[in-house]
């Protein structure tokens, strides 16, 4: 019995110092990278949170989004007993967007992102708005290998792939090293990839990566990515850089093959990317002061063929995650991929409108072009619809040649009109929408439930008017973008006379007044006497201050002299104090004078009243029209 014991002891200590073992050479895999490996002994390891989220990124980071999802989902379940990093988290809300559990990965970014996402309605909104629906075929499918990365070279293109066999395993996904080809694309009864040739070994180098080619127009100079044969530590972690290298044809020979200066061997830039006219180089970049992991940047190629300092594109088109792979297109459209901003899945390709010298916020391309999978790489040909762009899709990178058909997009400007005071909502408002130059676009009347809704286009600058008799008609001002739809709140804008101005007051009946120190005329005249004018100075401001207030000027006596004298001798008064207005700069639309007599009197005593109630019923009231 005693010998058993031992036995039982001896067999737990091997298999603990074997699990031990196991675990340390795991983790030295999943730390240099060698995912492939390192998920293979990870799968056989104890379920802990830990092991599960290393197993689970092994899949993630090879695209193996279906087993990723089975890891990722036993370390959510197991949340109540561990804490989980936002990186975990959004690693999950990715992967539950590529295996297209879309309700599940809104949940996620909704409540651990802080990001609110509603898949359902963010398809329904790009219908409406994405400019292109886009028809795809594959071009490399039956090349072998990964394939991705267009670049236009003459009358060919050039790409990277792992279709060389003869290179060496990369770790990370046990494929070859990548190399650049170049091919001759033929468009007959179908659309074939021939003449692929690898580029020379001067390009191509041993155990390195190449990728992502691009050519100045004269052909005479190409850019393209290369990894670093040396790796860095990051965070105990390897790391492999990748740069952009610079290459010259000489003699009809790529040489003099360098980094361009604003690369490093402590961060990478990847992606190389020329505007139309060849003044600009854009790049992806994880270099220090970046947003994300990754964003995209611009240098200057100056006349010295030097480069001036790299230029982060900003928050409209960059994230906290990953921006990659800019192309430029003649029109000066940005095309870029993303998996930081709403998508359907790994990276999505988005576009981004130039105006003004700045990049506006980016669009979505749509369902017809993005899937669940990385959509990447695209690159548009001369004729703006037609080009190419990469996805693995299918479970491998390939390359797709595409078509796009114009989609006649429907944008609008929608919100909800409210009183700022009470909260109400205010039927009956006309909400008017100008163009920049201050033109009546379109005009709506709300109806009981206070909701407008105007078209706009893409990428104009409007300024939309809500207005309602006696309410402040406030102006605001805004540009559209590739989005199109803007939900426009201008309830904090509409705002009630008498709510904003002390002296405007409603009465009983619901009629809204000017109240004013009482005007005097001179017995039987109706000349503006110095100390009326002083009065109706004040009235002057204010018409100048709300332009849209409109206005009536009502003239009253007392009961002395005869009923007919009394109402001529009022309309004199009334509409001396119109032209006082008209003389100080109101315009006469806005102003309409009435005459009452004595038919109005605040103080019914007829014949027997008083000096002061005489005084009283003798008065000038300003009625607010609108």
């Amino acid at each position: 019995m005693k010998t058993f014991k031992l036995y039982i002891l001896f067999a737990v200590i091997t298999t603990g110092n074997l699990c031990f073992s196991q675990s340390s050479k795991a983790d030295a895999l999943y730390e240099n990278r060698a995912y492939v490996e390192a998920a293979e002994i990870y799968s056989e390891l104890p379920k802990t949170a830990v092991n599960l989220e290393k197993l689970g990124d092994c899949y993630y980071y090879n695209s193996e989004f279906d087993r990723a999802y089975q890891a990722y989902k036993q370390v959510y379940d197991l949340k109540d007993n561990t804490e989980l990093s936002e990186d975990f988290y959004f690693k999950y809300f990715d992967v539950l967007k590529g295996i297209r559990k879309y309700e599940e990965s809104d949940e996620i970014s909704t409540l651990h992102l802080n990001n609110p996402i509603n898949t359902k309605s963010f398809k329904s909104l790009l219908k409406r708005i994405i400019p292109y629906e886009y028809e795809l075929i594959n071009l490399t499918e039956d090349i072998g290998g990964s394939n991705f990365g267009v670049g236009i070279y003459g009358d060919k293109i050039t790409f990277a792939s792992t279709k060389n066999l003869k290179n060496p395993n990369y770790e990370w996904n046990s494929k070859p090293y990548l190399d650049l080809y170049e091919g001759k694309v033929t468009v007959g009864n179908s659309i074939t990839l021939d003449s692929i040739e690898p580029f020379n070994k001067k390009i191509n180098t041993s155990k390195q990566h190449e990728s992502n080619a691009v050519f100045t127009k004269d052909g005479k100079t190409m850019y393209f990515s290369r990894n670093l044969k040396k790796r860095i530590d990051l965070d105990s972690t390897k790391i492999a850089v990748v740069s952009i290298f610079k290459a010259e044809l000489v003699d009809d020979e790529w040489t003099n093959i360098e980094p361009v200066p604003f690369s490093s061997d402590t961060y990478s830039t990847m992606h190389p990317a020329l505007n139309s006219d060849e003044t600009r180089l854009y790049f992806s970049s994880d270099m220090p002061n970046t947003l994300g992991s990754f964003d995209i940047f611009y240098v200057d190629i100056l006349d010295t063929n030097s480069f001036g300092e790299p230029v982060n594109l900003g928050k409209n088109i960059n994230t906290i995650r990953r921006e990659q792979f800019p192309f430029v297109a003649k029109d000066s459209t940005l095309y870029f991929a993303s998996n930081g901003k709403i998508g359907f899945g790994g990276l999505d390709l988005f576009s981004s409108s130039y105006k003004n010298s700045k990049y506006l916020d980016a669009l979505n391309l749509g369902e017809s072009i993005n899937t669940e999978k990385d959509d990447f790489a695209f690159v548009v040909i001369d004729s703006l619809n037609t080009g190419f762009l990469s996805s693995n899709r299918s479970g491998e990178d390939n390359i797709y040649t595409f078509k796009r058909i114009e989609n006649e997009r429907t944008y609008t400007i929608e919100g909800l009109v409210t009183d700022k005071v009470t909260g109400e909502i205010l039927p009956n408002t006309t909400v008017t929408l100008f163009d920049e130059d201050g033109n009546v676009i379109a005009e709506q009347l709300v109806g009981e439930d206070g909701k407008y809704q105007l078209t706009t286009k893409p990428n104009q600058k409007y300024s939309v008017e809500g207005f309602q008799p006696k309410y402040i008609p406030q102006i605001e001002f805004f540009d559209t973008n590739d989005k199109g739809n803007i939900e426009f709140n201008i309830e904090l804008e509409i705002e009630s006379y008498k709510d904003a101005e002390e002296i405007v007051t409603d009465d009983e009946e619901g009629n809204t007044y000017i109240e004013l120190e009482n005007i005097y005329f001179d017995f039987a005249k109706w000349d503006i006497r110095p100390q009326a004018a002083k009065t109706l100075d004040v009235l002057v401001a204010l018409l100048t201050k709300y332009p849209r207030m409109e206005i009536q000027l009502g003239a009253h006596t007392d009961s002395r002299a005869g009923f007919e004298f009394n109402l001529e001798l009022s309309q004199k008064r009334a509409q001396a104090t119109l032209e006082y207005m008209v003389e100080n700069g109101i315009s006469r639309s806005r102003l309409t004078s009435k005459g009452y007599g004595e038919t109005k009197p605040l103080v019914p005593c007829g014949d027997d009243c008083t000096e002061t109630e005489f005084s009283i019923n003798r008065r000038c009231e300003f009625l607010i029209l609108k």
